[in-house]
């Protein structure tokens, strides 16, 4: 892999030698008299930024004069670089890349703002020189050890990562304390359903990775069926605890949509009513309980007189355990580690795919490494992963044999950091800064996939390797991640096991935040336990948990943003001019003011707003901000969106009620565009759309009854949405999402796909329809010839519509939901639908909801 722009071991060095050589070039022809001073600075980065390379990839951790001297380093070159880039983005302007001014005034004002430009790259430059000489001299001594490097040569997901969370979940020691715990719910393994009986309970206890979670939650997946009402929540070490019981009450009841304005006592009498009308039978999941206080604010919700109910908790203290239990009729469950058995099949089943075919010069290490994993899951997956690509290197198996057995001295959980952090110092520094990075996350936040890429390349951590796409190199690394088990993939099956989203455990996110605040890498506020350091100067900061930046913390050299839920104080950002990357996730209070100023975000390169419900309108300044991509996930009052928005590559767009400007088809750079209401746009709007060559996702929605159009206004509407969806896919548009809120067989009757003259190919790849159930495959899907997924609500599958699929040539992936009624109904379609598949045997992947 190429050398990458920004990490976390060598901080902005590397993009700051560029920038450097670049104000040495001919384009700074004013620079020269300073040409010398810049020479001596980029030769003393280049030696500082060579060494922390080597201390970045050893594989022991630096000794403490060390770290002391790579955090100076660090600092400084983000001070270079933002003086770099504030003197570039000043020179740009003068140059014209701004307007120009007008008359003789301005022209005098231009120059004189030059002249400060240059002299304030001068003297930064010599402050930089003056700095980096002192440090150096602090430290005279550069070791010339020569690091060992780990560098993956993988580029997808390793199916072998995925099966080990499959076997943890569903096979690997689990099937035991599953179903001990059914019977403790219910003394028979059938859950009671005696009258007037109070809930049974549950609490699942023991220590972190021991898999409390996974057993909770198969014991949830195999009973939530028998209950009519249901809800799995994890509740977390900081919870907002009006937040957690809003979404249980989202779970329970449908209907209900969070206002935002309920305090805690107008929630659990909402649930409580809601279960006791009708006395309920309700199964609900509270997973990762850190306080008695929690579970006291909690426990009020769940009416004590519904038969048949009941609750399972899980923590890591014995004492919220004792509190869960005492609250109701409920049982204590002590998780156990896993013995030798299962140990060895997660094991040898990530490694190997089985234990016969391990070879044999590695048994006896192996028997020896996992007695050090002492039978804790997590610590078996993390050092599984670490050895994945040493599968067959004795030595290398030693030398992590030997380290374990330097690390273990402590209790089992102590053990199990040690191990991860063996596996993050065997990480290449690349992969090292995108593990450091998920230090931002809230616990047990899903992290969808395309948004964490999106962030590292806004951050400069990714660098397009030859032969592919930047957005490709970072799905390399999330893949490597995730093969290395230090991310657990949050698996869509839609689609054959598709990865699209991920999580940390929250023993991997406490060491990752440990290692990031350490190096001053990240900054975390609202975290107990976690305190800034108002030394430091802020480079990355997430804001989570309710919390508020403290007095005296310095936020002004941020360069990214990240808040997290609906009560934390929202920072201006008129102090913050050097971020890269702005995110707001679940803001339901961020209002259009708090984005005053974000114009003057010069360096802006991506910008995401998710459930932001206050705020009204984009403000059209982003639109000046130069290679920004925007991501906005509506759900709430966002009505306006100017129109010069559309000169932007990338813009995601969710939200029924949006209505997008006629302007769209200016914005020929654009590459995704979800999820729009057809009917909520204008018919220019939607033959505009068709021009967009570079469009390669689109989500649509046909949803009526929203806006109230007559028959035959819906039907211009349609027509000239399908007829731009077939100029889009000829010219390389790649996915399709419909979701249709009404019967869908008038719609599809449209001939969506034409053939033309001269024949043109459809590029579509994938294509998910979502509807009440078509009676029917539209015959216009043969057209489809290079479609690879295909997601389709039926109401019935017949032998025609499988014949039909079966005879599209590239088609790999295919998942019906079925309206069934009967369950001889049932097996029928779905015998039919093996049958045709098992005539097309290239087809190696399909499935049937």
């Amino acid at each position: 892999m190429e050398k990458v722009l920004v990490s976390a071991a060598t901080g902005a060095l590397q993009p700051v030698l560029g920038k450097l050589a670049t104000l040495a070039g001919d384009e700074y022809k004013r620079l020269k008299g300073i040409r010398g001073e810049i020479d001596s600075l980029s030769r003393e980065l280049a030696a500082m930024d060579a060494f922390l390379e080597k201390m970045s990839d050893a594989e022991e951790e630096p000794d403490p004069r060390d770290k002391v001297w790579m955090n100076e380093v660090r600092e400084l070159s983000y001070e270079a670089e933002d003086s770099i880039d504030d003197f570039m983005a000043h020179a740009a302007a003068g140059d014209g890349s701004a307007a120009r001014p007008d008359g003789f005034m301005g022209k005098i004002k231009g120059v004189v703002g030059r002249t400060k430009a240059r002299h304030r790259i001068a003297k930064a430059v010599e402050d930089l020189k003056r700095q980096a000489v002192e440090v150096s001299e602090r430290n005279a001594r550069y070791r010339s050890s020569e690091p060992t490097t780990s560098v993956s040569n993988k580029r997808k997901v390793d199916r072998r990562a995925l099966a080990i969370f499959e076997d943890a979940s569903k096979l690997v020691g689990v099937d035991g304390p599953k179903k001990e715990v059914i019977q403790l719910l219910s003394g028979d393994g059938e859950p009671t359903q005696q009258q007037q009986q109070p809930p049974q309970v549950v609490a699942i206890v023991g220590a972190g990775g021991l898999g409390k979670t996974t057993v909770a939650n198969r014991v949830y997946q195999e009973l939530k069926r028998r209950f009519d009402f249901h809800a799995f929540l994890s509740v977390s070490q900081n919870p907002d605890i009006v937040r957690v019981m809003s979404k249980i009450f989202s779970q329970l009841n449908k209907k209900y949509s969070a206002a935002g304005t309920e305090d805690l006592l107008q929630l659990i009498t909402k649930i409580r009513d809601f279960l006791a009308d009708g006395n309920k039978r309700y199964f609900i999941v509270i997973d990762d309980i850190w306080k008695v206080e929690t579970w006291n604010d909690m426990k009020y919700a769940f009416p004590i007189t519904n038969s048949g109910s009941i609750i399972i908790t899980t923590t890591r203290i014995n004492v919220v355990a004792q509190s869960c239990c005492s609250s109701f009729s409920g049982h204590i469950y002590n998780m156990r580690p896993l013995d030798e058995v299962h140990s060895r099949q997660l094991f040898y089943g990530r490694l190997f795919n089985s234990e016969e075919k391990c070879p044999l010069h590695l048994k006896g290490i192996s028997s020896q490494i996992l007695e050090k994993c002492a039978g804790l899951p997590l610590a078996i997956i993390a050092i599984s992963g670490l050895l994945a690509d040493k599968a067959s290197k004795k030595d290398k198996w030693e030398q992590v044999k030997d380290s374990i057995g330097r690390a273990l001295r402590n209790a089992s959980v102590d053990a199990m950091v040690n191990i991860i952090s063996l596996s993050y110092l065997d990480l290449p520094r690349h992969l090292k800064t995108c593990l450091l990075y998920l230090s931002i996350f809230p616990e047990d936040h899903i992290i969808s996939k395309e948004n964490l890429i999106r962030r590292w390349i806004g951050e400069g951590f990714i660098h397009r390797q030859v032969g592919y796409a930047l957005h490709e190199s970072g799905e390399m690394c999330f893949n490597e991640l995730i093969n290395r088990s230090l991310i657990q993939p949050v698996i869509d099956k839609t689609f054959g096991h598709e990865v699209k989203s991920c999580r940390v455990h929250d023993t991997v996110l406490d060491f990752i935040i440990s290692k990031a605040v350490e190096a001053n890498f990240v900054t975390i506020v609202g975290v107990p336990g976690v305190h800034p350091d108002q030394r430091n100067k802020v480079r990355r900061l997430s804001l989570q948990n309710g919390g508020e930046i403290p007095a005296g913390l310095v936020i002004s050299s941020a360069r990214s943003l990240h808040v997290f839920g609906p009560n934390v104080k929202i920072p201006s950002l008129l102090e913050s001019r050097l971020l890269r990357v702005l995110v707001y996730e679940d803001c339901w209070q961020l209002k259009d003011d708090h984005l005053a100023g974000i114009g003057n975000l010069l360096h802006l390169k991506y910008l995401r707003f998710n459930d932001a419900r206050a705020l009204r309108k984009i403000p059209e300044e982003v639109a000046r901000l130069p290679h920004l991509e925007i991501d906005v996930l509506e759900r709430g009052k966002l009505k306006e969106i100017p129109a010069t928005i559309w000169q932007l590559r990338w813009l995601t767009l969710r939200g029924h009620d949006s209505k997008v400007p006629d302007a769209v088809a200016a914005m020929q750079g654009l590459q995704v565009l979800e999820v729009f209401n057809v009917y909520a746009q204008s018919t220019e709007f939607l033959v505009g759309l068709g021009q967009l060559k570079s469009l390669r996702m689109l989500g649509i929605t046909f949803v009526m009854y929203r806006v109230g159009l007559y028959s035959k206004e819906e039907d211009v509407q349609t027509a000239k949405m399908v007829s731009s969806i077939a100029e889009l896919s000829k010219a390389g548009l790649e996915s399709l999402h419909i979701k249709i809120d009404k019967p869908s067989d008038r719609i599809l009757e449209e001939d969506w796909f034409p053939e033309s003259d001269p024949p043109s190919p459809y590029g579509l790849r994938e294509l998910v329809i979502e509807s009440v159930g078509l009676p029917r495959i539209p015959t216009w899907m043969v057209s489809l010839g290079n479609l690879e997924k295909l997601y389709v609500s039926m109401l019935r599958v017949g032998e025609e519509d499988m014949e039909l699929l079966g005879g599209l040539p590239s088609l790999q992936h295919l998942c019906i939901h079925c309206w069934w009624g009967e369950d001889d109904e049932s097996a029928e379609m779905e015998a039919a639908i093996k049958r045709a598949m098992e005539a097309h045997p290239n087809r190696p992947c399909y499935s049937v909801t």
